[in-house]
């Protein structure tokens, strides 16, 4: 048995994946999406399902996927809007009843899970650089947005040591690429870039061939456990700010919240400095040893970057 069901097809990375997974002929792929239309070539079969309902989960689990005896999930749905109120369901609940029904189908054998650099601990005296031991962040005072990304994680870690599948979580850098939810690529996108005085923090950005390259690579492998997945550019923010032909300006740290929140209020903007108030103050890079050493992930393919030359 072979082939690979993608769910969030619909989204930039899950057509990447879909592309790198015909490349490498992995067997058949099951498209599954929100939108009325995938888009897809006819080689590829696409399925409209809602992940957050359970009916709908089951019957596309025991219906296509058994049809086709598919043997991996490649699990991408990701909601890119944070505090929707949808997030929850399709984060952390249609996570955990995809792998409960995966544990038990005819044919799956394998559960990649996208997971983030996020659901890292980022304080004063953390390391870093990221490895897939470092604490996960925790606290309850943590954003909605990050503990529901926490959550999902865990979720697929807790049956590693008890599932006879082969169980991934790929916790990747900052996929910096329009309509991938990127909160840095919605703070880049204005004009004026304001940061907190004092504070140049250390950055590492993926990009999206080299994030759907991964997920390829890990559907592909004899593996199971957490990988990280970094970007090939690490770069301080102020250099990323005057690649992307932005102006920075720094700002006493009180008034960083606030000038954000009025941003959002009058263009109706998704960046939210309450969520990366870690990543404005701590460096956070990945060690890709592990992805590296067990799938052969190296990143090769930097960002686009309108102004290089700096």
């Amino acid at each position: 048995m072979s082939g690979v069901l993608v769910t969030g097809a619909t989204q930039p990375l899950g057509r990447r994946v879909v592309e790198e997974l015909k490349a490498r002929s992995l067997g058949p792929i099951l498209a599954v999406g929100i939108d009325p239309e995938g888009g897809f070539d006819p080689d590829v079969r696409y399925e409209r399902v809602d992940l957050t309902r359970s009916r709908a989960l089951k019957q596309l689990l025991y219906g296509p996927v058994a049809e086709m005896g598919l043997s991996t999930v490649v699990h991408l749905a990701f909601h890119r809007a944070p505090g929707h109120p949808r997030a929850h369901r399709l984060h952390v609940e249609a996570t955990r009843s995809l792998l409960r029904l995966a544990e038990t189908h005819v044919s799956l054998r394998r559960f990649v899970h996208r997971s983030t650099v996020e659901v890292y601990a980022s304080r004063v005296d953390r390391p870093d650089i990221l490895r897939e031991d470092n604490p996960l962040e925790l606290s309850p005072k943590a954003p909605p947005w990050v503990r529901q990304r926490v959550e999902a994680d865990l979720t697929v870690c807790t049956r590693m040591g008890m599932s006879d599948r082969q169980v991934m979580v790929l916790r990747c850098a900052e996929i910096f690429a329009p309509e991938m939810g990127s909160q840095l690529w919605d703070y880049l996108s204005s004009r004026f870039c304001f940061r907190p005085v004092g504070f140049d923090p250390i950055l590492n950005l993926l990009s999206l061939d080299d994030a759907a390259r991964a997920f390829a690579l890990a559907a592909a492998a004899d593996a199971h456990g957490v990988f990280n997945i970094p970007g090939r550019d690490t770069l301080p923010l102020v250099w990323a700010i005057r690649k992307w032909g932005r102006d920075g300006i720094g700002v006493p740290g009180p008034l960083m919240g606030p000038l954000y929140q009025l941003r959002r209020a009058v263009k109706h903007t998704e960046f939210r400095y309450a969520l990366n108030a870690w990543r404005f103050h701590f460096n956070g890079v990945l060690d890709g040893t592990r992805a590296r050493d067990v799938l052969g992930y190296v990143p090769t393919v930097g960002i686009a970057w309108p102004n290089d030359e700096t």
